[in-house]
């Protein structure tokens, strides 16, 4: 068995204002490091343009029609303070939600063991009617939606270690007992949700929230007390990873104090519970990660540990 990494290349044309963080130089800098011969046993997938049926397993027609309708001739139009559009965003978001959803189908059929989905912009922010922080769509919340409704899984955890809260996953799967959904992230900080109390509709979701300077040893304690015993007793049957690298002790964004390991640690432990619990089936996509050094080293630890678990 092999790792899949499911990339596109119209992630290049999401293009933002200058200056912005989340930059078309974050896929060239992951993609320059998973050039690196360490990396050659991967299975490389090109991300199918997903259906727009896809998009609405999460959000409604009203959404898909505005983020349709704010695509700009030229330039940039907003989304929200944060959010841009350039002409190639649409298709670049619908790439993003048409790799997920192929990893998905990929880890279930057995063609691969887990996957890492590369892709750009980023999903977990996006609530079920509200494009932010740079998000379109939900990717990795469509993702389990279509591990469930299509493959008829009947437990699917995700686990998002992105410095910020995954509102979005969480709104669009609040009240689906079928989903866990935990989050670790520095709090406060933007988006301003994902506290201890906000527990999901059917006690679903857990959040973990981080002080400003909570290193890996601290970050790893968390971890060990709360998120693996809860993913233990759930037994997942696929999990999924909002694989965000920006609580690096270099991301310009926030303020956690992680390094390099400490993301290839988070990974290795969610592979041995995936094996222990799904026959290592496993599916991750990128959040965040601004800082352009960190954002490679990280992504290629984490895909490291992938490939190592899926021999």
């Amino acid at each position: 068995m092999a790792t899949a990494l499911f990339t596109h290349d119209d992630s290049l044309r999401h293009l933002t204002p200058p200056g912005h963080p989340e930059r078309v130089e974050r896929a060239q800098a992951m993609a320059a490091a998973l050039a690196a011969p360490r990396f050659d046993g991967l299975v490389r997938r090109a991300s199918p343009l997903a259906a727009e049926a896809e998009v609405l397993r999460a959000h409604p027609a009203r959404h898909l029609e505005a983020i349709r309708a704010n695509i700009p001739l030229t330039g940039f139009n907003p989304v929200d303070g944060d959010t841009f559009m350039s002409e190639g965003s649409f298709d670049a978001a619908l790439r993003a939600v048409g790799g997920c959803g192929a990893a998905v189908d990929a880890v279930l059929a057995g063609e691969v063991t887990n996957a890492f989905v590369a892709c750009r912009p980023p999903g977990h922010h996006a609530e079920r009617s509200r494009s932010m922080g740079f998000c379109l769509f939900g990717n990795i919340a469509i993702a389990a939606k279509r591990a469930l409704d299509l493959h008829g899984l009947h437990r699917v955890a995700i686990v998002d270690f992105d410095v910020h809260h995954g509102n979005g996953t969480q709104d669009i799967l609040w009240d689906d007992p079928r989903v866990l959904f935990i989050s670790s992230h520095q709090w406060p900080l933007y988006p301003g949700t994902g506290r201890a109390s906000e527990t999901g509709a059917h006690g679903n979701v857990l959040n973990i929230p981080l002080r400003a300077g909570t290193d890996g040893a601290a970050m790893r304690a968390a971890y060990d007390l709360q998120v693996w015993p809860e993913l233990e007793e759930f037994e997942p049957e696929l999990i999924l990873v909002s694989a965000g690298f920006d609580a690096h002790e270099a991301d310009p964004l926030a303020n956690l104090d992680w390094d390099t390991e400490d993301f290839a640690w988070l990974t290795r432990r969610l592979c041995e519970i995936a094996q222990d619990h799904c026959g290592g089936r496993l599916v991750s996509a990128l959040e965040g990660g601004y800082d352009l050094d960190a954002l490679a080293a990280s992504a290629a630890a984490h895909v490291a540990e992938l490939m190592e678990h899926s021999r």
